[in-house]
């Protein structure tokens, strides 16, 4: 998950690659992170976008859906990274819908604020950033994200365009990760894939630790680790390897060599395209075979 340590080694990373100069890190402090372009979704499909707003347990959250035009599809839940949603998720949001999927993009901070929470164009490097999203990050736990991910799963189940007979997919980023796989132990009869990207906290000693609800999951999953945090912990991959053979749950646990932490998200400093998309095509790939 984005802590000081995988902010230091993501501009370390960018300095050693001459990425970043000097005068681009103080811009990149100051929240000057720009978005990229994401390549064409070949046969792109027609889709409709809405905002919608979901009643939780907690309150109710502020939403983005998105859905191919004319037809019912599989649904998909994405979970943003620790700076929510904003113009970027949606961008990833749409560009999957328009590979056939009904897609919602939550706003995983609605207990604390609307999205989106942080300005367009905000970056995790800037202090006045991380003091924003930290607090909202540290109101959510192990009990917020099932609540949540069962709230979400309902809604999605009472929606026209979503195919019921079909299984849902998850996909989540950074802090994402851990709730994607709660999420997919939750709900073991509606998950039929997730993906984790640089997910972090995957695995920990506590009593509810993400990893500990494998055995509980009935879904193809996709750990696409960062070269990074596979530096800092390099058992947690292992860990997950035994758990998912254990429980013969169908994964792959890969770390994508040379791509930080963030490498995933189009507005991130140390988004890596190809990388990023052969990510992405993996977890087509696993969605198209287990949903």
């Amino acid at each position: 998950m984005c802590d000081q340590h995988t902010l230091e080694d993501d501009i370390e990373f960018l300095k050693k690659s001459g990425q970043l100069s000097r005068r681009q890190f103080g811009k990149l402090t100051a929240g000057a992170a720009a978005m990229a372009i994401l390549p064409p979704v070949a046969n792109a499909q027609d889709v409709m976008e809405m905002d919608v707003t979901i009643t939780t347990p907690d309150g109710v959250a502020d939403c983005y859906f998105v859905h191919p035009m004319g037809r019912r599809a599989p649904a998909v839940l994405m979970w943003p990274d620790i700076l929510g949603l904003r113009p970027a998720f949606r961008e990833m949001g749409k560009r999957l819908a328009q590979s056939g999927y009904a897609v919602l993009v939550v706003n995983p901070f609605y207990r604390s604020a609307p999205s989106p929470v942080v300005p367009e164009g905000a970056s995790f490097q800037d202090p006045d950033i991380r003091s924003i999203v930290m607090p909202m990050a540290g109101q959510l736990n192990a009990r917020t994200h099932v609540s949540d991910a069962q709230a979400f799963v309902s809604w999605l189940d009472q929606q026209g365009p979503v195919d019921t007979n079909r299984k849902i997919g998850t996909m989540g980023y950074c802090m994402g990760g851990p709730i994607v796989m709660r999420t997919a132990a939750a709900l073991p009869e509606r998950i039929g894939a997730g993906g984790s990207f640089h997910g972090g906290g995957l695995t920990t000693d506590n009593p509810d630790s993400p990893h500990l609800g494998i055995p509980q999951m009935d879904a193809h999953m996709l750990i696409a680790v960062a070269a990074n945090d596979d530096e800092r912990d390099p058992e947690s991959k292992e860990i997950l390897r035994a758990a998912f053979a254990a429980a013969n749950v169908p994964a792959e646990v890969e770390v994508y060599e040379g791509a930080m932490h963030g490498w995933c998200v189009i507005d991130s400093a140390v988004y890596h395209e190809e990388q990023a998309e052969r990510a992405w095509g993996r977890m087509l790939a696993i969605f198209e075979t287990a949903l």
